[in-house]
């Protein structure tokens, strides 16, 4: 079956957009009406003329479009595609820690489920974060969640010192520094670039630091011409559409088995899964309105605050 044309009569039939993350296969990247990062793919999915909308993330990112888009279906490609980070932060455990420590203002970062963005006062994205903490007074206590990689970064930049849930990303926690530091030396005027989701020894030997759309576009206007990313390997699938003349190499994680280090969630999507989501509109992203009512709340006080 020729995918691409039945995707693109389904989609313009149904009036349905598609979405796609940074780390989606290219296949699904090039497809999609809108590629970025989970909150930015959310948000053009609130401002699009669309009566449905196929998230091709995992299924938190489908939550926080759903959040933000209530009146429209938003689908995605398999149910099963979950998320470590968000994972490691069930709402019940998290309520409990919350009632442990009270007079902390709780702050969370964009990848958790609706029920923990219902249980925060303020969401936060990699790009953002340091902003909105900087606009609390130096003696707010917070507490930050779910990742401590990122919790830990933005301590060490603030001079904070959060309270920190003991989350991650099994994806930016397994590269490896040490084969970074060899890939290094063979190429030695290569950049490294990391996302703060990655663990402090590997920060501290990156050259540039931030978002997986911050990272992006610190390739497009460095003057560099090689570059070891630390992060999701699905981002390079861009970055060498925006810059063809330029190298990047993705850091490996501690399997020795793997040169580049990918989502096991995010691959769960594919091209045929696209399309029989959009034929059988299934499956479909389904978040409590009580529970919508309440997440969509901290989202805007972020919007407001950065």
């Amino acid at each position: 079956m020729d995918y691409l044309h039945e995707i693109n009569k389904l989609r313009k039939a149904k009036n349905a957009i598609i979405m796609a993350h940074y780390y989606q296969t290219g296949d699904i990247q090039d497809i999609a009406d809108f590629v970025g990062d989970s909150l930015a793919l959310a948000q053009w999915g609130a401002r699009a003329d669309a009566k449905i909308i196929v998230m091709c993330g995992v299924h938190f990112m489908g939550e926080t479009v759903k959040i933000l888009s209530p009146g429209k279906k938003v689908l995605v490609p398999d149910m099963n595609a979950g998320c470590s980070l968000a994972d490691s932060c069930p709402a019940e455990a998290f309520a409990a820690f919350i009632d442990a420590h009270p007079g902390h203002v709780v702050v969370s970062y964009v990848n958790t489920t609706a029920a923990v963005k219902a249980l925060t006062d303020v969401v936060v994205t990699s790009t953002n974060a340091r902003k909105i903490i900087e606009s609390f007074p130096p003696e707010e206590k917070l507490i930050f969640a779910p990742d401590r990689n990122l919790g830990n970064y933005i301590n060490s930049v603030t001079g904070r010192s959060m309270l920190l849930w003991e989350g991650s990303c099994h994806v930016h926690e397994q590269f490896s520094l040490e084969k970074i530091v060899a890939l290094k030396r063979q190429y030695p005027g290569a950049e490294v670039i990391a996302h703060p989701e990655c663990r402090q020894p590997v920060l501290m030997l990156a050259d540039f630091i931030g978002s997986t759309a911050a990272l992006l576009r610190h390739t497009v206007q460095s003057s560099g011409t090689q570059f070891i990313v630390a992060t999701e390997s699905g981002v390079i699938h861009e970055m060498k559409k925006q810059s063809p003349a330029k190298e990047f190499i993705p850091a490996p994680p501690n399997d020795s088995t793997c040169a580049c280090n990918e989502c096991n969630f995010m691959r769960l999507n594919t091209m045929e899964k696209l399309y029989l989501c959009l034929r059988d509109e299934q499956p479909e992203i389904v978040v409590d309105e009580a529970v919508r009512e309440k997440a969509v709340r901290p989202v805007l006080r972020m919007l407001e605050l950065s």
